[in-house]
Order: C-alpha cells, then structure tokens, then sequence
C-alpha cells in the first residue's frame, strides 16, 4: 500500500537488553538519518528497552517500509559497535543485535489508528516500567500532551485503577 499508515513492533534479540534506552541518541540518530534519506511520519512512538512500536505514514507513492527499517537497524548497529559496546554474534559471524524480522499492521480506520497509538502509549504501564504513562520518558505521549491531544493523567495512574483499562464500559 502506497503512502499508507502503518503499526509496528520491532525487537532486539536479546529480550533481556536494554540497548534502546541505553542508547536513545543512536536510536534517535538512525532515524533522523533515515527520516533524512527516506521520507516518513511518526505520528506515535514508544521505545521501551528490548523493542519499540511505532506508527509510521509513509508519502503518497511510496511503499518501501522495510527499506526504512533495515536502515534504522544498521545505523542503530553501527552507532553501537562504534561506541565499543559488544555485540553478540549468531554462529555464522553475523551481528545478533536486532531479531530478524518486525510486525507489522495496516492501520486501516481512524478507530485503528487511534487504538494503535493508545496501545503505544500504554506500552511502559503494561511492561511495568512505570506506574503512570506520563513517567516514560521515550514515548510520543508527550508530544500528545504538548499538542494538547491528551491530557497529562490520561490512562492515570497504575496503582490506582488498571483492572479496567482500555475496557468499554456498560
């Protein structure tokens, strides 16, 4: 699909790392550069330890999704390996930072859309990282709150009332 909006997980290898957070500015870096090289959105994102989720809009004509991802993987590697930090390796040499493969979702409603970023933005309660979502530094949420789109409590507060979240009401 040309120019569309997509939901995406991807994952180290190593579930037990905290290479993401650890190294946020590589991270932010490889997609500055990506974004720079070829064109997209972010309209939400959360990087939590060992993987991310990210809604993407890729420009009108362009479909080339895991082109941008293997290129954000290989910026975020080299980064790594020139900050001297070790790399695991597969049995064949090859570097085992990333897990092979991503998810991926095609959002298909503005219903879609906005369950996708409300799933992102919830994502460090969930991993129980934080107890509010507001305490997660790495997340779009801010700027939802910045844009004046979410209120700062929004999803409250852990050990407040979770049993119900993101459950419809009677």
């Amino acid at each position: 699909m040309a120019g569309g909006t997509f939901f995406f997980t991807v994952t180290l290898a190593d579930r037990t790392s905290q290479a993401l957070t650890d190294h946020i500015t590589a991270l932010r870096t490889a997609m500055r550069q990506t974004r720079h090289t070829h064109p997209f959105a972010i309209d939400a994102a959360v990087i939590l330890p060992d993987h991310l989720h990210m809604v993407m809009t890729l420009p009108e004509g362009d479909a080339d999704y895991p082109d941008r991802w293997r290129l954000i993987k290989r910026r975020f590697t080299e980064e790594i390996l020139r900050s001297h930090t070790p790399i695991a390796r597969h049995r064949n040499g090859e570097l085992a930072l990333w897990q092979r493969r991503f998810w991926e979702h095609t959002i298909r409603s503005s219903e879609d859309f906005e369950r996708h970023v409300d799933y992102i933005h919830f994502n460090p309660v969930k991993h129980g990282l934080v107890s509010r979502v507001r305490d997660w530094p790495f997340s779009s949420f801010h700027r939802f709150v910045r844009q004046g789109l979410l209120p700062e409590d929004w999803a409250g507060d852990l050990s407040q009332d979770y049993a119900g979240f993101g459950e419809r009401r009677g």
